[in-house]
């Protein structure tokens, strides 16, 4: 029997090309949406505002949260293409 427990992991999740003025509790809404519910903390990227970014930290197998990755990437949100990637803790 698989132990999920010890599957999970702290997983990052870059999400760039975010809509300027975007809040923390729309990107919980965002990932929650697809199945993502648990949200450990959101970091906002340093940059000039362009083209702002976030890293969120998630406790879910690397493997969902790949798939999360591929389902978001590049999809339209709040007028902008999102470019995602996945990062290990």
């Amino acid at each position: 029997m698989l132990d999920w427990g010890r599957l999970r992991t702290l997983m990052k999740l870059w999400i760039g090309n975010i809509a300027p003025g975007t809040s923390d509790e729309e990107l919980r809404g965002l990932i929650a949406k697809y199945g993502m519910a648990e949200v450990s903390s959101i970091e906002q990227v340093p940059g000039d505002g362009n083209r702002p970014a976030v890293i969120l930290e998630v406790a879910a197998p690397q493997d969902t949260v790949g798939k999360l990755a591929l389902r978001l990437d590049g999809m339209y949100w709040k007028g902008r293409a999102l470019t995602v990637q996945t990062m290990m803790r």
